[in-house]
């Protein structure tokens, strides 16, 4: 490429790249494809080409359907936005998929809406009068072969050179082949021993047929797809179009169309995916947390009220995320997860010291007072550290989300745990300030 700034172009035609790491979303080899992996000098280069690129494709390429992107973190996904469109009959499936194809073009977000059966293509069928092909005793497997031999061709043998096998194929020479009408010249033996023209008994005629058909569970499915504007999540846009494909359902549905609906693919379904995972052992996570509170405190209120001050540190992990532009996802989640330990580490250490005072004598109130000035320091100490540790990680493309939840959960939560938990203790244990007597 002749762009400044790239350092190498590496293009395969006929199919896509080969999977080299394994979040690569990988294209089957057709006819009709290729893939280009272009190098830039530096992320800044790399920026500037990924938002320039497009718009050259679409001047230089007007016919072809061009698409930029960096190479994804997470699981693969072909496009942002995924909606699959499921049923059982191909020809009613793809009039459905087009009406989906419909509305998600009147959303402004969406940019290049396909599908993945692709246009139909042009094919040459040979209609079988199965009556005289039974008359002349002409099976379906001759009439296949025959056909093959004339235009594709037939493998007859393999021939070796050094460690490669090549086939040797029969076919008719291209002069003979290369018309529509030069599939008369095959002919097929008949139970007589005779042959027989083709075209006897089979008339070859042009349709139309998809160019690829996709299943979902034996059923025929259809992936409305496209890209999204810059600076919009895949997940928003499609929280913006679902309540309009579900409309679409269910006018389907009172249309006597019920067997067809639309479900959600795509980034979406991924990371539904990867938060079901990590949902399943949740509860195993909260009882072995809540018995080792408990092990650790011996006493059941003081364990649920460390248990109550994980989800402090929220409203931090939503500030920091909106502040830096950075997604929730499943990194994010990670990292929330990990802060909830973080926040009971250190209400863990005030409430043992508040322990500690009552143990000596110390009126309550003043211990709760004193424990907390005196855990101040420690605290944040130990926030502060674990906050600075975070800054080199959240610069990470993909470890990024998870250390800025962090970073900003943590921050707010040593807060609200120096602040709001000697009062949360003060409330549970029913504790009051005791009257100043004066001499």
């Amino acid at each position: 490429m002749a762009e400044p700034g790239v350092t190498s172009v590496s293009q395969w035609v006929g199919s896509g790249v080969p999977r080299f790491y394994l979040p690569l979303d990988q294209i089957f080899p057709q006819t009709n494809v290729s893939q280009l992996i272009v190098l830039a000098k530096d992320l800044k280069t790399r920026e500037a080409l990924r938002v320039t690129m497009p718009a050259l494709l679409a001047q230089e390429f007007p016919e072809v359907r061009g698409r930029v992107k960096l190479l994804p973190n997470g699981p693969p996904v072909p496009y942002p936005v995924q909606f699959r469109v499921v049923g059982l009959d191909p020809l009613v499936l793809r009039e459905r998929a087009d009406e989906v194809k419909a509305v998600m073009r009147q959303n402004p977000n969406t940019r290049g809406v396909n599908d993945n059966w692709n246009e139909s293509i042009k094919v040459l069928r040979l209609e079988v009068d199965q009556a005289k092909a039974r008359a002349l005793g002409v099976t379906s497997q001759s009439i296949a072969q025959a056909s093959r031999t004339i235009l594709a061709g037939s493998t007859v043998g393999q021939y070796r050179e050094g460690d490669k096998l090549i086939d040797i194929v029969l076919r008719q020479p291209l002069d003979e082949r290369n018309a529509i009408t030069d599939i008369g010249n095959a002919y097929l033996p008949t139970a007589s021993g005779k042959s027989i023209p083709l075209t006897q008994i089979a008339r070859p005629a042009f349709t139309w047929e998809p160019g690829v058909m996709w299943r979902e569970n034996r059923d025929y499915a259809i992936t409305v797809q496209s890209d999204i504007v810059e600076g919009l999540q895949g997940a928003t846009v499609s929280a913006e179009l679902l309540p309009q494909l579900k409309a679409l359902e269910v006018h389907w549905a009172s249309s006597g169309l019920g067997d067809y609906r639309i479900e959600v693919a795509g980034a979406v379904e991924e990371s539904s995916k990867g938060s079901a995972s990590i949902a399943a052992g949740i509860p195993i996570m909260l009882f072995i947390t809540f018995t080792l509170l408990m092990l650790q405190l011996h006493s059941f209120s003081r364990a649920m009220l460390v248990f109550l001050t994980g989800p402090l540190g929220i409203a931090g992990v939503a500030a920091a995320l909106l502040a830096l532009n950075r997604p929730f996802g499943f990194v994010a989640l990670l990292g929330v997860i990990a802060l909830m330990g973080m926040i009971q580490r250190n209400s863990v250490i005030l409430i043992d010291q508040i322990e500690q005072d009552r143990a000596r004598g110390v009126p309550a109130w003043d211990a709760i007072v004193e424990s907390a000035v005196r855990r101040l320091r420690p605290i944040v100490l130990t926030a502060a550290a674990a906050v600075l540790a975070m800054i080199p990680l959240s610069r990470s493309v993909f470890w990024g989300p998870m250390a800025v939840a962090i970073m900003g959960g943590l921050v707010v939560a040593t807060a609200l745990t120096l602040l709001a938990l000697p009062a949360m203790y003060a409330a549970w244990f029913r504790i009051k300030r005791e009257p100043v007597v004066l001499p």
